[in-house]
């Protein structure tokens, strides 16, 4: 998401970089290239106007910090122009109301309203620690029910059948007086929708919104569409009291023009990004990190709070201690990192929130991909559990039979060895005595004054 925003952008910037201070001539040439970048991401136009006024006042107004350079001036002007556009600060849910508290999903057909409430289900069962039914009001289509019902026992959540026969005002008080005789905290309830936005569809949901009084009433819509994702939220904003907005499918669009314009035109926060189709690829939304990761700098906030729900723990700790006994790192050590990585989103997802990487994501990503990570994988499946705790033994014959049983080449087979060797030289340093506290220290001798990563890997 955003990489041709981030291009345009990390382009435009440098050149104001180098200037000894800003200027009106300055900042009108590198404003005319935001307002192209932002308009080329599909960004709406009355966004993009006011995006470029807050700036353009912000950067020749008294707020200049001695501290900074004309040019991470105009940087700094940039990012909090984004953050206030985007709504400055995580909007949680509100469930605070008698249980069970409902949250009713909206928007039209195929903008993945269903997927996203099994995504959801999943995340406040296992991020708010929530008891969740699930329950889909959408008559119209008997296979959203079937996929509703498939998703709630994937993710282990109640479920609360229903029929294409029956009112979806009585699902919704049915569901709803379930879950109370259950003591379940929160109600997910899912609407049906429609291609487009119709008089019918807006006196039904309205009906059923009435009936279900939800706390939160959530507008999903597909990042993907760019300025018809704002145009149509705020059609569905005018007729419910919308209270945040979902937007699905964030990682296969490269524009992210929806993610700049909803909050703008709804004036409801964006609360959580769809970011693929598993059904824990839902993130709550931040617009200071996701501004950071417009302008190329990286969300190393997120990629902690990742790691610290996705790592396995248990396994990191025993490595730590066969290594500092003085035990190599072998082959299925190294097979571990690679499934770390791949439950960490892969080379893209870790890559997307690294600081300075900015143009550099797509190189990397066609050096190493996830699926080059999957061969590796395959390879090391392949070797014998023997072979795998002592490499040493891999001979020519061996190298052979691991080829062949992994549907690889030699070359790859000695790729991988050659990488797990410089892994484990990586490893000893990392258990030698004092190396990470040098290490920490190193590191920060590289940070800029106050803190932070310097912007485009400069």
């Amino acid at each position: 998401m955003f990489e041709n925003l981030t291009e345009r952008l990390s382009d435009t910037l440098r050149k104001v970089t180098g200037q000894a201070k800003l200027t009106e001539d300055n900042i009108s040439d590198a404003l005319r290239e935001v307002r192209m970048a932002l308009l080329e991401a599909d960004v709406a136009l009355p966004v993009v106007k006011d995006f470029i006024e807050g700036v353009r006042q912000r950067a020749l107004g008294q707020e200049v910090m001695r501290s900074l350079t004309p040019g991470q001036e105009f940087i700094r002007v940039v990012r909090a122009e984004l953050e206030r556009v985007m709504g400055e600060s995580n909007a949680d849910l509100n469930l605070a109301a008698q249980p069970p508290a409902v949250i009713m999903m909206a928007g039209l057909q195929g903008a993945g309203k269903t997927t996203t409430v099994g995504k959801l289900a999943r995340f406040l069962k296992e991020r708010k620690k929530k008891s969740v039914m699930v329950v889909s009001a959408d008559v119209y289509r008997p296979a959203a029910i079937k996929q509703l019902e498939t998703l709630a026992q994937s993710v282990g959540v109640e479920f609360f059948p229903s029929t294409s026969e029956q009112d979806p005002v009585d699902i919704a008080k049915g569901a709803i007086e379930a879950a109370r005789r259950k003591f379940l905290d929160v109600v997910i309830l899912d609407t049906a929708g429609r291609l487009h936005v119709d008089g019918a569809m807006m006196d039904e949901i309205k009906r059923l919104h009435q009936a279900a009084q939800p706390v939160e009433t959530l507008f999903v819509v597909d990042a993907m569409t760019g300025q018809d994702a704002a145009n149509t939220a705020k059609a569905f904003n005018d007729a419910l009291p919308l209270t945040g907005v979902v937007l699905t499918k964030a990682d296969g669009d490269a524009r992210g023009g929806a993610a700049l314009s909803v909050r703008h035109i709804t004036g409801k926060p964006i609360k959580f990004l769809g970011m693929g189709e598993k059904t824990e690829a839902l993130e709550p939304f931040h617009p200071d990190r996701m501004a950071s990761r417009i302008l190329g700098m990286g969300d190393v906030l997120s990629l902690i709070e990742e790691a610290e729900r996705k790592l396995d723990r248990d396994k990191a700790e025993k490595l730590t201690k066969k290594l500092k006994k003085g035990k190599s790192f072998d082959l299925e050590d190294f097979r571990d990192q690679l499934q770390q990585m791949k439950n960490m989103g892969g080379i893209a997802g870790l890559l997307d929130k690294l600081p300075g990487m900015g143009q550099l994501t797509q190189v990397a990503q066609q050096q190493v991909n996830d699926k080059s990570l999957g061969r590796l994988e395959a390879i090391i499946n392949s070797m014998t559990p023997h072979e795998r705790r002592f490499p040493d033994v891999i001979n020519n014959s061996r190298k052979r039979r691991i080829a062949m049983g992994s549907g690889t080449d030699i070359q790859d087979v000695n790729r991988l060895l050659k990488q797990h060797k410089q892994m484990q030289k990586m490893m000893k340093k990392f258990t030698q005595k004092g190396a990470m506290a040098n290490m920490m220290r190193g590191m920060k001798g590289m940070m800029p004054p106050g803190g932070g990563f310097p912007p485009f890997g400069r």
